[in-house]
């Protein structure tokens, strides 16, 4: 069965051409041009992917408050961004929404397909059976691999599966410099650096807001970040 991916995006022109194209690679695709109409068919059926304007008709941060939803209805679902808002300041709030990739409209479709079909490699591997250790621990870090659950000093930690799986990938060889590609390839996403960097921001922030003392990962400048040993 094809993959169910939604698109909200309120340009009626951009939404068919973004649409029809995404279903040229086999996937189906459900839209929809406002927040609320969007909000009320996630209350009865998920998609597996959500691709998220940011401005929505009368919400300009409509997208966001959608984003915000869907994070609450799963923590795992995978959500792209796709907007002409490029500030930095837009694309850390949505990955501190919990947005798992941000992408600018000027992106190519094979960059973005890329990106999608990265998400869903992901996704699959999620859901296959562990053949590693399903418990990684590390002085007050736990990692449950099989629940995708951090705790801290036994304080649950609130991460995104992208996020889970770049700590997981520092966790794992502490003192280890972990590099941009590095990450990407254990959190199975393709960003840019800044996406990488606005991520472990994020993950730090989480980690303080359980322990104000957390200082548990390194920027290595030049090279990467690492899970202090």
């Amino acid at each position: 069965m094809a993959k169910r991916i939604a698109l909200i995006e309120d340009d009626a022109a951009i939404r068919a051409n973004y649409a029809d194209a995404i279903k040229k690679h086999g996937y189906d695709v459900a839209t929809y041009a406002a927040r609320p109409e969007a909000s009320a068919a996630f209350k009865l059926r998920l998609p597996e992917l959500a691709i998220i304007d940011i401005g929505l008709g009368q919400e300009p941060d409509g997208g966001f408050t959608l984003c915000r939803e869907l994070r609450a209805q799963s923590s795992t679902l995978p959500i792209i961004f796709l907007t002409a808002r490029d500030s930095d300041f837009d694309a850390v709030s949505g990955l501190r929404l919990g947005a798992d990739d941000y992408l600018t409209k000027d992106v190519s479709l094979p960059h973005l397909m890329a990106r999608i079909s990265a998400l869903f490699r992901r996704a699959d591997l999620a859901n296959e059976p562990k053949s590693q250790e399903e418990i990684l621990d590390r002085g007050p870090l736990r990692l449950d691999l099989k629940r995708f659950l951090a705790t801290w000093n036994e304080r649950e930690i609130d991460l995104t599966l992208t996020e889970f799986w770049m700590v997981h990938s520092m966790a794992k060889f502490p003192g280890h410099v972990k590099n941009r590609d590095q990450l990407m390839g254990e959190a199975k996403i393709v960003v840019d650096d800044g996406t990488i960097t606005s991520h472990i921001k994020r993950i730090r922030k989480k980690f303080v807001a359980a322990d104000a003392g957390f200082d548990g990962i390194d920027t290595v400048y030049g090279m990467g970040y690492r899970w202090r040993a």
